[in-house]
């Protein structure tokens, strides 16, 4: 694309699509010769107040030397960076490399000068903060590290664009300009302003999907049946609040099931924010080419047809998305259920659901249509039955998953009040380390619960581009654990969590109170909850007598019991004139409930209907049952009686459903308590963090991108620079330098085989140890050889004894799509069979180190286990903290291994040690913000 004396190709890599912050989206990539009628074309049109802004002086057009310096560029040291939307320029960037004079330099000048132009059309749209981020990282790659910026005094928004971009920054005034100065290395706060940004961007993306003022259904069949008529009846009768139109090419009525009727988008007189989209794939890229330049702000493709049915579906659904973001529209979809939001204020229901789900608190996502309907359906019909009434805030069916995902939802549902639970079934994570960090931060506001299907499928679902990861299912549902996700294994599970927190308070602590009519149903109760690592009390039984009353008095004893955090209670149906009354029970516990409303209160009942019903039941204000038959159009659907969910009580058919869903609220609770106070990363004053990045850029100065094993003296080193020592283990390929290694050592030793098939396998008998003297040594070293093969096989070792205590095993990876993960558990087989291994992601903090020793299953062992000496587990967290340090201030560190770490009483002694050292993988969460490309 460019001429002769450019420098290097073009940069493909620099292309990237944004969010802006009014959620439109713009395609920003760099300038080329070809660009010369753009950049005119969109230069008439910026005011002549903006041009004198950027030039400093009236400057109505660009001659002809502008536009070819403006758009040959060598891309080094002159650099044009435009946002496009639709193909055209609304807003340019440029930097060009100067020296400490001012003037037009190359490399070693680490120094440029920026400017930047918006069309006033777009000002105000987030524009130059996404270029600004842009061309920052473009800059830094290129070997600048810091911008030069001169504006004038009255030109506040560009100034204020480089002040809110957290940088560190000089500013002087002189000669009526103002000059800025700022690094380009992110810091802690610039990373935080880019965050805050993306999430109000992507926020407002969806927003504009699920809110719109607008709909049109593109591909309405002439007669019933068929995807596009049933959306659009489904709109119709759910009592869409804003404008809905009708789109059929062939159309010649007016109007199509009730609504206004036209050929194309291009007839419709208003504006459109929401196109549904249910034509044939073939035929979706012209309507997506109408839409965009119709002024469409989103799409829902509920149309099949794409990746999910192939190479050639998957290169059309790139083809898709590419087309959408060319005119700034974001995707739900393709291959889409729909979406939902019950808001009074927009009642939208674009999709194919027949029924409009009751409005409430809780919001639905997920990825596969199936699975949608169902979480619909149970939310529905156990509104009637066993949990009684909770609705649906916002419910999005996401499909393939080319353009909006889970990330993006999330970020909606972080701000959006009319959300206080979030319920996602994922198939697949597109980027963990951004859902990890999102899911963090929107779990401390409110609960997010997660079922994650197609685990142990190998693969992703047809249709779903995802990153690879390395990392085993557990590890990944741990590290979700850790962010404050609560983790899920079925639908069921996800709905039974999901109503508990939608309902009642997050319990203060595991302690549970059991009461009832049934004590074989306490008894069940009382066994579920040990199970599930809560503390249950006693049962009370009540025997089947009860009253309503009696129930009422237990249950207000129990809340106002210091030593209770939750109550379950359990509900059998009675026979004869003494039963109780459904209505009077529920009133009965709902009203000592309310009595006490900071502790959670559940029903276990056995075929009680009328119960759960009643007690789903609100007072005097509830609303009454939807009726089957929704309103017409004509009478749109009137709001129905706000209902004060958080005082329903839950109920359930089970035991083991009911304890499961308050043991997820208690693990839940403590996060939240703990998540308050993550504890600090700490600084050790013997790290030697110099000169281990010098030793890695010696041992990497070859340029092998395959990265290289360290042998035992580099590891050694390296991990001695971060305080981590390891026993030297010395080589005895001979019984005569076994023993000289001894004797070098001083006695007692191990003599230990190294061989892959026996490393670490002490339960193999390749391991002898307390070897007191020669005679001993020589011993052991003709027992190994003579059952394991030749020493040339073996390659035995020689390492001197260390205290006796908890063999452990320490592991530090970083996964190019999870990110750098700390891996803790007991060594041998028993524990490697059982997976009982915990992480946390890298940096660890002290608590974290301090969870980590004790999430495992097998942490007794490390605390006194029958009658043992417990463990020095100070020791072991801080050695948890050196690892996870190394790793963090060193991403080149892309495995270590330690093990075994033997945990004595005092002290511990790394007894075997590897790293492996590579390129760092690419992180994309440090750059500027971008739409993933997949």
């Amino acid at each position: 694309m460019q001429t002769e004396p450019d420098r290097h190709e073009y940069p493909a890599h620099w292309e990237a699509d944004v969010v802006l912050r009014d959620g439109g989206t713009a395609r920003i990539r760099p300038i080329t010769a070809d660009d010369a009628d753009r950049l005119v074309s969109f230069y008439e049109q910026v005011s002549d107040e903006s041009k004198y802004y950027r030039f400093f002086a009236p400057y109505p057009r660009l001659s002809a030397k502008d536009v070819h310096r403006f758009t040959h560029h060598d891309f080094v040291d002159r650099v044009g960076l435009a946002a496009t939307v639709g193909g055209e320029f609304i807003a340019t960037v440029r930097y060009d490399r100067i020296n400490a004079d001012g003037l037009p330099a190359s490399a070693p000048a680490d120094e440029a000068e920026v400017a930047f132009l918006v069309q006033d059309a777009h000002q105000g749209r987030g524009v130059a903060s996404a270029l600004l981020e842009h061309v920052g990282a473009v800059a830094r790659e290129r070997g600048i590290r810091r911008f030069a910026a001169e504006v004038l005094p009255a030109n506040t928004k560009m100034i204020k664009v480089f002040t809110d971009a957290g940088y560190q920054q000089k500013r002087s005034f002189e000669d009526g300009v103002v000059r800025l100065e700022f690094d380009l290395e992110p810091t802690d706060r610039s990373l935080a302003v880019q965050r805050a940004r993306e999430q109000r961007a992507e926020g407002r993306s969806v927003a504009r999907l699920l809110a719109p003022g607008s709909v049109a259904v593109i591909g309405v069949g002439r007669t019933q049946g068929g995807v596009g008529r049933s959306v659009l009846e489904n709109l119709r009768e759910a009592g869409f609040t804003g404008r809905l139109y009708a789109v059929n090419g062939a159309v010649q009525e007016k109007g199509l099931a009730g609504v206004p009727a036209h050929r194309s988008v291009r007839d419709i007189a208003g504006p459109i924010d929401l196109a549904v989209v249910a034509v044939p794939a073939e035929r979706v890229p012209e309507v997506v080419a109408e839409c965009g330049e119709h002024g469409v702000q989103g799409l829902v493709v509920v149309s099949a047809g794409y990746a999910e049915g192939g190479p050639e579906g998957r290169e059309r659904q790139r083809e898709l998305v590419r087309q959408a973001r060319t005119y700034g529209m974001r995707i739900i979809g393709p291959n889409a259920f729909g979406v939902i939001n019950t808001s009074p204020e927009v009642r939208l229901n674009a999709s194919l659901a027949p029924q409009m789900p009751r409005a409430g608190r809780i919001g639905l996502f997920a990825q596969s249509g199936a699975i949608g309907i169902a979480l619909l359906s149970r939310l529905h019909r156990r509104g009637g039955g066993v949990t009684g009434v909770t609705g649906v805030s916002t419910f999005v069916s996401s499909g393939n998953r080319a353009d909006v995902s889970g990330n993006d939802v999330l970020q909606y549902w972080y701000d959006d009040p009319d959300t206080d639970v979030a319920l996602m079934y994922l198939e697949s994570i597109g980027n963990p380390r951004k859902f990890t960090r999102l899911a963090r931060r929107t779990a401390a506001a409110k609960p997010l619960v997660v079922v994650q299907g197609a685990r142990h499928g190998g693969a992703a679902p047809q249709g779903h581009a995802v990153r690879a990861t390395r990392l085993p299912h557990t590890t990944v549902s741990a590290l979700l654990r850790q962010a404050g996700v609560i983790r899920v294994d079925t639908i069921t599970e996800l709905v039974d969590a999901g109503l508990l927190l939608a309902r009642q308070p997050l319990p203060p602590g595991p302690r549970v109170a059991i009461l009832g009519n049934s004590e074989s149903l306490g008894l069940l109760t009382y066994d579920a909850c040990l199970a599930e690592g809560l503390r249950p009390l006693p049962p009370t039984d009540l025997t089947t007598a009860a009253s309503a009353e009696d129930f009422h008095a237990a249950l207000a004893h129990a809340l106002a019991d210091e030593a209770c955090d939750a109550v379950v209670v359990t509900a059998i149906p009675a026979l004869g004139e003494t039963s109780v009354a459904d209505a009077a029970l529920a009133e009965a516990l709902r009203s000592a409930s309310a009595a006490d409303p900071a502790k959670p209160v559940l029903v276990v009942h056995v075929e009680l209907g009328g119960l759960a019903e009643a007690l789903s039941a609100a007072t005097s204000t509830a609303p009454q049952t939807v009726e089957a038959q929704m309103p017409r159009p004509a009478e749109p659907p009137a709001a129905l009686a706000p209902v004060d969910e958080s005082r329903l009580i839950p109920a359930y058919p089970a035991a083991e459903r009911a304890v499961r869903a308050l043991a997820e609220a208690v693990r839940y609770g403590e996060w939240r308590r703990e998540a308050a106070d993550p504890g600090r990363v700490p600084e050790y004053e013997d790290i030697d963090e110099k000169g281990a990045a010098e030793q890695i850029d010696g041992l990497l100065g070859n340029g092998d991108l395959g990265g290289l094993t360290l042998g035992p003296d580099d590891t050694c080193a390296l991990l001695g620079r971060y305080g981590i020592d390891v026993r030297r283990a010395l080589p005895a390929p001979t019984p005569d330098e076994a023993v000289a290694a001894a004797e070098r050592l001083g006695y007692p030793v191990a003599l230990k085989t190294t061989a892959p098939h026996l490393r670490h396998r002490a339960d193999l008998g390749g391991v002898r140890l307390d070897l007191a003297d020669e005679e001993q040594l020589r011993r052991a070293y003709a027992e190994l050889t003579s059952l394991f093969g030749k020493p040339e096989e073996l390659r035995p070792v020689v390492q001197g004894m260390a205290p006796r205590g908890v063999d452990t095993v320490v592991r530090a990876v970083i996964d190019p799509a999870a990110g750098a993960v700390l891996s803790f558990g007991l060594a041998g087989a028993a524990s490697e069979l059982l997976g009982d291994t915990a992480h946390r992601l890298i940096p660890v903090t002290d608590r974290d180190a301090a969870s980590l020793v004790r999430s495992i299953r097998t942490a007794p062992l490390l605390f006194g286990w029958r009658g043992s000496a417990p463990a020095d587990t100070a020791a072991l967290e801080e050695l948890l903290l050196r690892l996870s340090r190394l790793v963090d201030d060193h991403p080149e560190v892309v495995s270590a291994a330690l093990e075994p770490v033997v945990v004595a009483p005092r002290g511990l002694s790394v007894l075997g040690a590897s790293v492996r050292l590579a390129p760092p993988p690419a992180r994309d969460d440090l750059g500027p913000r971008t739409l993933p490309v997949y």
